[in-house]
């Protein structure tokens, strides 16, 4: 059966079950499986630059692993795409990144994109990715929630802080879209775009989506 997998990068499992349940609305009868997976090697949350530097090696043999024939598409589900055009190298199967799909789905639904980070030493990294994606005449703003991924699991906690930080993308810097900045933050999206009455992207479903499409129109 083709099927499209979705590889979590870092090691923690409630992250990998958090984007699954955020699939779920994409696994249509007749279409490819859709398959998350838990990237072992990984860091308990990709959270600096090392983590991201690291992961091409292994995101690279982790892919070759699952390349077979039933093998549709590959997407990085990690805000970072880390790794993503050595993998592109590696296989020839299409290899989605979450923060570029993200971001250009963001394009399609508003004029200024503003993304919510989970921590400060994410956003120069992040803006260095928009600067080489030629789109940051399109973003409104990055800001953090100050919070590590595998703090993310204290519902309450993020969800008050992603909808305070969310509020100053649309009322202080002009966002009319918001990507959400990490795949940790996958199980907030509905709650999120309610509280804030504007769209907001959740970077996995806009690049599963995307690959489905591609799966589907192969």
């Amino acid at each position: 059966m083709r099927t499209i997998h979705v590889i979590n990068p870092n090691s923690t499992q409630a992250v990998t079950d958090g984007i699954d349940a955020a699939l779920r609305q994409l696994r249509i009868n007749g279409g490819p499986l859709i398959l998350c997976t838990t990237l072992r090697q990984g860091p308990p949350g990709v959270q600096t630059q090392r983590d991201v530097d690291a992961l091409g090696p292994p995101l690279c043999a982790e892919v070759e692993r699952l390349d077979d024939a039933d093998a549709a598409a590959f997407v990085i589900a990690c805000f970072s795409d880390p790794g993503m055009y050595g993998v592109r190298e590696a296989t020839r199967k299409p290899v989605l990144g979450i923060a570029e799909c993200g971001v250009l789905t963001a394009l399609t639904l508003g004029q200024r994109f503003g993304v919510i980070s989970i921590l400060p030493a994410s956003i120069p990294r992040h803006l260095r990715y928009y600067a080489a994606m030629g789109v940051t005449d399109r973003l409104a703003g990055d800001l953090a929630i100050n919070l590590g991924v595998l703090e993310l699991a204290d519902t309450a906690k993020t969800l008050e802080r992603m909808r305070a930080t969310g509020a100053k993308l649309r009322d202080q810097h002009g966002a009319d879209v918001v990507v959400m900045g990490c795949a940790g933050m996958a199980a907030f999206r509905d709650r999120l775009e309610q509280e804030l009455g504007i769209p907001v992207v959740e970077p996995t479903q806009a690049a599963a989506g995307m690959a489905l499409a591609r799966t589907l129109l192969a």
